[in-house]
């Protein structure tokens, strides 16, 4: 499976707000039908070095295998999980998304992949990244001394194949005071883009807050308190003054 990852160029839709990444050039990867199926296939094709997977949607499902090292070090890869991705399958070229996949309990093993085939018309609902963006700049972090906290690092949005975004650009830089908040609706997305709240009516991307008091808060010295000085024993061979003079009485 050979998955060669290309540059993509940023394209914004004129929003202060936030903006989507056009995809420029679309990741491939080449699967390998499967004929054998079960749990001793699965086994030894993973003793191979390789993944079973599934592709379905627009058709009958098909079944693949693909080169291991290559998918595990792909779905390193923030594009490989938000893209339309080119897959070439038995001569055929087909467009999919990444739809879910299992890894082993303790080692850095894929156990399985899902893939769904899509096209131009097909309406998607796929969760996208969040990038935050001049945060550092911003009147409330360089002039109020606050924090701006992500609320949230990803959206489930609703579009078309063909118009899915690898991430959303969230612009931070005009938040300007304390409790200050940027929310779903302050987001311009292009036309056919919507994001799916769940019945939530304006969820909170960021917010800002103030720092945290002992972080403001000069340090306080710290005086040691006095320490009593401990009686000093007696020497060795000599009574205590009572006992001496209880002894001179006798």
């Amino acid at each position: 499976m050979r998955i060669p990852f290309a540059s993509r160029k940023t394209q914004p839709l004129g929003s202060l707000v936030a903006g989507t990444q056009s995809i420029g050039e679309t990741m491939k990867f080449t699967a390998y039908e499967r004929t054998k199926q079960g749990t001793g296939a699965s086994r030894r094709l993973r003793n191979a070095a390789k993944v079973p997977g599934i592709v379905y949607g627009a058709g009958a499902p098909a079944m693949i295998e693909l080169d291991h090292n290559a998918l595990f070090f792909a779905l390193k890869k923030e594009a490989f999980h938000s893209s339309l991705l080119e897959m070439e399958l038995a001569g055929k070229t087909e467009q999919v998304l990444l739809r879910d996949y299992s890894m082993h309990a303790f080692r850095p093993m894929v156990m399985h992949v899902d893939f769904q085939r899509v096209d131009a018309t097909t309406k998607v609902t796929k969760r996208v990244p969040l990038h935050f963006v001049n945060e550092e700049i911003s009147p409330a972090v360089k002039t109020e001394g606050c924090l701006v906290n992500h609320v949230v690092n990803e959206l489930l949005i609703q579009c078309l194949a063909s118009q899915l975004p690898e991430f959303l650009t969230v612009d931070l830089g005009h938040l300007a005071t304390r409790g200050q908040t940027l929310t779903v609706n302050d987001l311009k997305l292009a036309e056919g883009i919507k994001v799916v709240t769940h019945g939530k009516p304006n969820p909170v991307i960021a917010s800002v807050t103030a720092l945290a008091a002992e972080e403001t808060a000069a340090p306080e010295e710290v005086v040691a308190a006095p320490v009593a000085a401990a009686p000093a024993a007696p020497a060795k061979g000599k009574a205590p003054a009572k006992d001496k003079e209880k002894s001179n009485k006798k």
